[in-house]
């Protein structure tokens, strides 16, 4: 079985949901405090040994690019400056992988994202992160969608337990026989199927292994008119082919979604609070703000 070296981060879209803010800053720039969030997501495909990771972007986030690049001018300054510790962290950003580049030219579905890293990724499976979620977990999100690829050789979906029906509207949803503690064999996959349809309590929600076989099916299913390429139409096609797919609970984590506004900001003061050069005075400042509501 081949080992997982490449990872693919589809972050083309437009980001509507933070506009204005994002009609010239990707949203997967805006910081958690003081680092962006794709960079969550990079640091930790790199602290499970992903050697390779393939964004996808478009031609609005030139940003994205420039931040996992050199700043040779910047370096400079903070080099005469004697800013030692600045220079080291930046300088470690564009040291972190070798970063690989390809652009969604249509907005065309996740599904579609992940296409367009055929050529790049190969023959060889390979893990998906999207760029503007993440979860923290111990062992890590990645490192444990890695050892159930390792396990049981096929499409590995990561999820969450919900009993939310908002999440019904915006997380696909899998349902199947329990084959080990937190793992399904898939039966049933449905995205978004609203409070009234969904199968289970497990949602899709993030991080997936795919075998190289994904691209094919993606490449095979015709969505209806006017609907996008989502990525479980491609693991439905796989399924309908004989190829197992398994969903599994990612286990001693905490999901943040900053796709969207209110998640955002809950996710800044959580990991604000967290940070212990600068809780204090953030933390006083918060009970202060609460107890005048």
């Amino acid at each position: 079985m081949s080992r997982i070296r490449k990872a693919v981060v589809p972050a083309a879209g437009y980001g509507t949901r933070f506009l204005p803010a994002s009609k010239a800053m990707p949203k997967e720039m805006l910081p958690i405090v003081d680092k962006p969030v794709i960079q969550y997501v990079v640091e930790e495909l790199v602290e499970a040994g992903i050697e390779q990771i393939i964004l996808v972007t478009g031609w609005h986030k030139r940003a994205i690019e420039d931040h996992f690049d050199r700043h040779l001018e910047l370096e400079n300054q903070l080099e005469k400056s004697g800013k030692t510790e600045y220079l080291k962290m930046i300088r470690d950003i564009s040291g972190m992988a070798e970063f690989v580049y390809v652009r969604q030219k249509e907005m065309n579905g996740n599904g579609g994202a992940i296409l367009t890293a055929k050529n790049v990724v190969g023959d060889e499976p390979f893990i998906v992160l999207w760029a503007d979620d993440f979860i923290k977990a111990e062992p890590s999100r990645t490192r444990q969608l890695i050892a159930a690829y390792e396990e049981f050789g096929s499409t590995i979906l990561g999820g969450i337990r919900t009993s939310k029906p908002e999440d019904t509207k915006r997380y696909g949803y899998a349902q199947g026989e329990e084959v080990k503690d937190g793992i399904i064999k898939v039966e049933k996959l449905i995205e978004k199927p609203g409070p009234e349809n969904a199968p289970s309590d497990l949602a899709v929600v993030s991080g997936f292994v795919f075998p190289p076989e994904i691209f094919k099916a993606l490449e095979e299913y015709k969505p209806e008119a006017g609907k996008e390429l989502v990525y479980l139409d491609g693991v439905n096609v796989l399924r309908e082919h004989g190829n197992a797919a398994y969903a599994m609970e990612i286990k001693g984590g905490k999901y943040y979604d900053c796709g969207n506004i209110t998640e955002y900001l809950k996710t800044n003061v959580e990991m604000a609070l967290k940070r212990p050069d600068i809780n204090g005075e953030f933390g006083r400042f918060i009970k202060d703000v609460a107890s005048k509501l």
